[in-house]
């Protein structure tokens, strides 16, 4: 099973992560579990995990690496390489028990405490002998002389004092070691047995595991082989266990899978019910598949290629390994399998038409052919692509080094080692054209890219060419010579960008509408091994052999971004998204994910210093590490405060408020919505009907009429008697002698349409105010006009102003004096206004007219 600093508990029934555990400093080497914790040790150094997730108990004591654990009940046994056992008190962390045996006679290699035998556990050797042992007295109770072969596992069968025992030889002995009788002894020939688990459904069923993956299923009752499974995994099986009480098998391998099998078919074989699988070997190129950023294809050394969902693992799924005849490869099996194509060295994927023909172009290390993929079948393609002239025989030396796919997906290009570069239609698998009259490049072809409306193919050759040709007529259009031989290119389609990697580690951009080269970058001391671009097209990531990750900013040329990781990162992708980049690493199955801080958090994309040292950051886990602060790293400095924008630029610039229209656009138009929204006729109140209703005496019962409410009361209110100075009426007054403005208006700003019509109407003598107060208002609005901010709101609350107060302006002299004071300084200030638009509006013209 891949090694990992991190525990992971998963469910049988959905098989997906119910817990993922915090982080240890190293990668676990062991792992048990008891019924409320579980104990994972890396190196000499033991830990328990409660809940899954944290650390709650470490056990140190041990000088070499711990290679056995065994739970056993209010204890942990840990057994080291150096042939230590130590018995530790799981709640004291102390040592109840420590014995040392000769790794000459004794070299301990399985652990067992066989059911109801309390206080003892078995122990087998790698001379082959087996002892049991008593911990609480700490005597040997007994030794059993073995079967002449180291004991790899021991398993305690369902009935009482019966013990499988799994040796090197490939024996398998089920043995009573209450009597020390041999039961039964079944032989496998794949090897060491590497486990042992028996069934506790009803059936006398034991299965074992082997080196090479298979698992033999053995009848206890008729004491032969039931039946095999064979490459149940493609490495050893490392762990197998029955689902106590069900027909479900668990087993997983150094092959990166974890299968769930289930005996429910005649023959008593098992089915693969359920799995999850990554890798077996390091990816070589992850690629973003479609446009919702949720799935990546990635392509291993394993040959497989397999998609991974950014969502949850359950939509993980493996489009298989390449074959060059499926058919066969099936018959053979995994070991045997002679039709296996070499790993994919570089794809290509798109999603339109992919439900209508295979979307997936790859080719193979060293392998002249290119293989098409179905991402919605799961499975390789239909279509074996490769030239004409070498489809009866194929040569050694010449291979596929570059493929592209077109946005519509209808057109495949592959680039040769021999500097061909071909067309081929995906759908049908026939060959469409060939670039140039035999050769596109007299070199190696080092990349193909095509752009997105189908128009343009630009290849890359060994020799230092970059080369454009009409895509439907295979001409040549445009050659450029490069300064250095290319290692690689890059198409950003929706901008028209090309990115081109060198062999002298230096990265340039071209645009491919201008065919020249609009930015050099260098930085990198290493190879590089792959380039992606932000959605956007604003930033250019890379990653080197020197084990550094950078991000470029085309717009400014710079360096933004940097950062080392342990282990060189093969491949780079960038969410179409925009919210992570992925990243495959050296010698590493995972792939793992960046988040792009800029969408969530204020962070300086300023350029960094030509000094600057990039720090190591550590892969990123399924969980974070404990105790880490975060925001410890990321102290506010002076360029990362957020810029505050002031309220007026420049005071000779005419600004505007950042109220919203609503706010003053229709204080004209108060009286006309009003009229529009006045209810036709007013709600009528039903009168209430008394209990009893009384009638007038007679011979004939009649009601008394309803009487007639006369009611002759004045509704009209006096606005003098009731006249109240509101806020705004009282700062007015102030600033009359203060000559500040800055209340009054800030007060006006925050009301209403409404408001600010009954605020207006109340500064006139017939509504409570006077004319000192008009005369106040229009010296505000003179303010506003001379500092030339909020511009808007000057215009609208003079216009209402206007035209609520008309008639008492025209008979008072000193309103009079300052309207004509207001009225030079709006002429002034439109005229330049009118100058400006004029002169824009006439730039404007030209540049639409004007043929440049």
């Amino acid at each position: 099973m891949r090694h990992s600093p991190s525990v992971g508990s998963a469910q049988v029934k959905k098989l997906g992560i119910v817990a993922v555990s915090n982080t240890l400093p190293q990668d676990i080497t062991c792992l048990a579990a008891d019924r409320m914790l579980i104990f994972a040790s890396y190196d000499n150094i033991l830990h328990a995990f409660a809940r899954n997730k944290e650390v709650v108990h470490t056990y140190e004591g041990h000088k070499a690496r711990i290679h056995l654990l065994q739970p056993f009940g209010d204890h942990i046994i840990s057994v080291d390489v150096d042939n230590v056992l130590i018995v530790w008190n799981i709640q004291s962390e102390e040592e109840y028990l420590q014995i040392d045996f000769d790794k000459a006679t004794f070299a301990v290699s399985a652990l067992l405490h066989p059911s109801t035998y309390l206080n003892k556990i078995l122990l087998g050797s790698e001379q082959g002998t087996l002892q049991l042992w008593n911990i609480r007295s700490n005597k040997l109770l007994y030794s059993f002389p073995g079967w002449g072969s180291a004991v790899t596992t021991l398993e305690q069968a369902p009935a009482v004092d019966v013990v499988a025992v799994g040796l090197v030889s490939g024996h398998i002995i089920v043995h009573n070691i209450k009597f020390d009788e041999t039961l039964m002894k079944f032989q496998q020939d794949w090897g060491p047995i590497t486990a042992i688990s028996f069934r506790t459904d009803g059936h006398p069923i034991m299965a074992a595991g082997s080196p090479v993956g298979h698992i033999a299923l053995w009848d206890l009752e008729e004491k032969k082989l039931m039946c095999q499974m064979q490459d149940a995994h493609s490495t050893a099986i490392a762990g197998m266990s029955f689902v106590p009480g069900e027909p479900l098998l668990i087993t997983n391998g150094a092959d990166n899978a974890l299968r769930v099998w289930i005996f429910d078919g005649p023959g008593g074989t098992g089915r693969v019910l359920r799995s999850r699988m990554g890798h077996s070997a390091p990816p070589t190129k992850i690629r973003y598949h479609g446009q919702n950023g949720e799935q990546i294809l990635s392509a291993g050394q394993d040959g497989t290629l397999q998609s991974f969902s950014t969502v949850h693992e359950k939509f993980n799924k493996s489009l298989g390994r390449g074959s060059i005849n499926k058919k066969k490869s099936k018959k053979k099996g995994l070991k045997l399998d002679t039709m296996a194509l070499p790993p994919i060295t570089a794809f290509a994927s798109e999603v339109a038409h992919q439900s209508d023909w295979d979307g997936i172009i790859a080719c193979h290390q060293g392998y002249i052919t290119c293989t098409t993929w179905n991402y919605q079948k799961t499975s390789m393609g239909a279509h074996k692509l490769r030239p004409e002239e070498f489809s009866k025989h194929k040569p050694i030396d010449i291979y596929a080094t570059a493929v592209d796919i077109t946005s519509c997906g209808n057109f495949a290009v592959i680039g040769m080692s021999t500097g061909q570069v071909d067309v081929y239609n995906m759908q049908s698998g026939i060959h469409r054209g060939r670039y140039g009259k035999e050769k596109a490049h007299e070199g190696a072809i080092r990349g193909v890219a095509v752009d997105g409306l189908n128009q343009l193919v630009i290849t890359a050759g060994s020799e230092g060419l970059i080369k454009f040709w009409k895509f439907k007529m295979k001409d040549l259009v445009y050659s450029t010579e490069l300064s250095s031989p290319p290692s690689g290119i890059l198409l950003h389609r929706d901008s028209g960008i090309l990115g081109i990697a060198f062999d002298d580690f230096t990265i340039s951009v071209l645009d491919i509408e201008t065919r020249k080269i609009v930015r050099t970058f260098s930085g990198h001391h290493g190879r590089i091994n792959d380039m992606t671009f932000s959605p956007d097209g604003r930033w250019l990531i890379t990653s080197s052999m020197d084990c550094s990750i950078k991000t470029w900013d085309l717009p400014s040329g710079c360096l933004i971004d940097c950062f080392l990781v342990d282990s060189a990162a093969v491949s780079l992708t960038m969410s179409p998204t925009g919210d992570f980049l992925a990243s495959a690493h050296v010698d590493d199955l995972g792939i793992y994910l960046w988040s792009n801080r800029s969408l969530y958090s204020l962070v300086s994309l300023r350029p960094l210093p030509a000094d600057y040292e990039p720090s190591l950051v550590t892969l990123p886990s399924t969980c974070p590490m404990q105790d880490v602060d975060v925001s410890g790293d990321e102290e506010p400095c002076d360029e990362m405060i957020e810029y505050v924008s002031p309220e007026q630029l420049g005071e000779q610039l005419v600004t505007l408020s950042l109220l919203p229209e609503s706010r003053w656009k229709n204080l004209l138009n108060l009286d006309i919505i009003k009229k529009k929204n006045k209810p036709r006729e007013p709600p009528k109140v039903p009168k209430s009907a008394p209990f009893f209703i009384p009638t007038v005496p007679g011979l004939i019962p009649r009601y008394v009429p309803p009487e007639e409410e006369n009611d002759t009361q004045s509704k009209v209110v006096n606005l003098g008697v009731l006249a109240q100075k509101s806020d705004f009426y009282v700062h007015l007054e102030e600033a009359l002698s203060t000559n500040k403005y800055k209340a009054p208006l800030d007060l006006l700003k925050s009301l209403g349409p409404s408001n600010i019509e009954i605020e207006l109407r109340g500064l006139a003598p017939e509504g409570g105010g006077s004319t000192e107060v008009m005369l106040s208002f229009l010296r505000m609005i003179g303010m506003m006009l001379n500092k030339k901010y909020n511009f808007e709101l000057a215009q609208a609350y003079l216009a209402l102003f206007l035209k609520l107060h008309l008639k008492i302006l025209s008979s008072e002299p000193k309103l009079l004096e300052e309207l004509s004071k207001l009225s030079v300084q709006l002429e002034e200030t439109w005229i330049h206004l009118q100058g400006l638009f004029n002169q824009s509006l006439c730039v404007l013209t030209y540049m639409k007219s004007a043929l440049l």
